[in-house]
């Protein structure tokens, strides 16, 4: 399965924290705060399938972001406590979280792939939605005290 055919059903929020200041970054790229596309403007939220086939594999995702992006496997993690899902006319979609474990932001490396690192407060003109699951993310990594 190559990357682009993982990328149809599977899309992925990236973020870094740092705990010292408890900055909580995400990268927009355009219009969108999900790798590598926004969900399409009819995607509907959705429950988790019972089964879990192979192509929606969180492990799967993070190599193909790795392959695409260049990222250090060693610095990026994917954050198994976010599972949220979209049904698209394509089929269902799994949005990821994964969380880059660096000291400092790779904000080179996100401006490499035409993207830009920034607070959830510099964000509030992006879509509805795309704002929803990265307020479940702070919730997550913020509030419960995600490592």
């Amino acid at each position: 399965m190559t990357p682009t055919d993982i990328f149809t059903h599977n899309r992925v929020i990236l973020t870094h924290f740092d705990s010292y200041s408890a900055a909580l970054l995400f990268p927009r790229w355009e219009q969108t705060l999900l790798w590598p596309a926004a969900l399409p403007a009819s995607a509907t939220p959705m429950r988790s399938p019972a089964v879990i086939t192979p192509e929606f594999s969180g492990q799967a995702v993070k190599q193909a972001v790795v392959d695409v992006c260049g990222f250090d496997p060693d610095t990026l993690e994917r954050v198994n406590e976010f599972n949220h899902w979209a049904q698209t006319e394509d089929g269902p979609v799994r949005i990821h979280l994964l969380r880059f474990t660096t000291r400092d932001a790779p904000k080179a490396a996100i401006e490499a792939l035409g993207g830009e690192f920034q607070p959830i407060s510099l964000l509030r003109s992006s879509a509805m939605s795309e704002l929803v699951l990265l307020r479940e993310v702070f919730n997550l990594i913020v509030s419960a005290g995600v490592p």
